[in-house]
């Protein structure tokens, strides 16, 4: 439990009422698209384009991640 809470402390931060849980899934969304954004800018350089087209995978894979850790711990499924 203590690695889910280092890796995500955004999930654990904002549970407790549907509000918070709201912002916290829009806080996530808005940096993976943001960060989307950005690493598509950049993958069009011809070597670095393979790295940063992974890297910018891996920030997706994270904040789905987020998200389902923040539903789990706001429905209870995940204890403290």
């Amino acid at each position: 439990m203590d690695i889910l809470k280092k890796l995500f402390p955004l999930s654990w931060k904002f549970t407790g009422s549907v509000a918070n849980l709201i912002i916290g899934v829009l806080v996530y969304l808005v940096v993976d698209i943001v960060l989307g954004v950005a690493i598509s800018l950049l993958s069009s350089i011809p070597v670095v384009g393979i790295i940063i087209s992974l890297i910018g995978s891996l920030i997706g894979l994270y904040t789905v991640g987020g998200i389902v850790v923040m539903f789990l711990a706001h429905f209870k499924v995940l204890k403290d």
